[in-house]
């Protein structure tokens, strides 16, 4: 999707023009990949911008940055203050929100230790990532070719911009073969997740997500809807999924940041109910709960 330019960017502890964003071609992280990121929405709520889940995400930020052994030079109560600052700063009731922090220029090779640290905070308007009516048209999948790397080949449970070269991969492929979304598959041929979304399938009455050990981003999305889902009387667990679950599933759905909860009418040609009785509560339940609409999710929400 395009990216509608606002008015400034947070850069290393200061707001500055959109313009003067801008990196060095030498810069450490656009060579080799060593970066860490989220996704974040801000939502129009009666009382200004809510952003879902702040901070957990930036919780998330903290760390992924750990686990790739680099020192982030603010702390998570600094991250999200200032998120809060780029937010109020575009004017904008809702936004998408991209903090990243990656290794800029000075130091070039694979040994990151004396490499320094950037960290930017970016916000933009960005519409539903599946398409506007993905709740209720449902969008159409592919089981991809690319296997979602393992534990000990790239850490899945860190956000980091180098593992989604396998993402991209993946989601191209659908594309091109005429398909809306790709889900990858593990070494062992079990279901992960999808390029950018945790997947609920429907089996027995019940629903299954994939859990961490299946290479699956431990999703802030996904553990909102798991809340939601019980609380709406659903049975919701953590479990492992074949692709044939996907193909007789009774209904299914996937959920991140950017696509929200999004229904999956098909998944390589096999038809799915879509969408079905479970999906569509969570949904709507979901959109309520980012506009602070739902009293019982209200701390899910912090004002800009």
């Amino acid at each position: 999707m395009p990216i509608t330019p606002t008015e400034k960017i947070w850069f290393n502890g200061e707001l500055i023009p959109w313009d003067e964003a801008r990196i060095h071609i030498l810069t450490h992280s656009l060579h080799y990949g060593m970066g860490v990121f989220e996704g974040i929405r801000a939502y129009a709520t009666e009382d200004g911008p809510g952003v879902f889940r702040l901070t957990d995400h930036m919780r998330r930020f903290q760390q992924s940055a750990q686990i790739l052994m680099m020192d982030l030079p603010y702390s998570v109560d600094q991250m999200v203050q200032a998120v809060k600052d780029t937010v109020r700063s575009t004017g904008l009731d809702s936004c998408y929100v991209r903090p990243i922090a990656y290794y800029g220029y000075g130091e070039m090779g694979l040994n990151t230790l004396p490499c320094e640290v950037d960290v930017a905070v970016a916000c933009w308007p960005w519409g539903a990532y599946l398409g506007d009516d993905a709740l209720t048209s449902g969008v159409r999948m592919k089981i991809s070719s690319w296997t979602r790397h393992d534990h000990n080949t790239m850490p899945p449970a860190a956000k980091t911009t180098g593992n989604y070269v396998n993402s991209s991969l993946a989601k191209v492929e659908a594309l091109k073969a005429g398909y809306d979304e790709a889900i990858l598959l593990n070494g062992a041929g079990m279901v992960s997740e999808c390029t950018g979304e945790n997947i609920f399938v429907a089996r027995h009455g019940k629903l299954l997500t994939p859990p961490l050990s299946a290479g699956a981003l431990e999703g802030i999305t996904q553990s909102s809807v798991m809340t939601i889902a019980r609380d709406l009387g659903f049975e919701v667990t953590l479990g492992e999924l074949s692709r044939s679950d996907l193909y007789v599933a009774e209904e299914m759905f996937v959920c991140g940041t950017a696509a929200e909860v999004s229904s999956v009418r098909s998944v390589d040609d096999r038809e799915i109910p879509a969408p079905g009785p479970m999906t569509l509560a969570i949904g709507e339940e979901y959109h309520r709960a980012v506009r602070g609409e739902v009293d019982r999710y209200k701390d899910w929400v912090e004002h800009a």
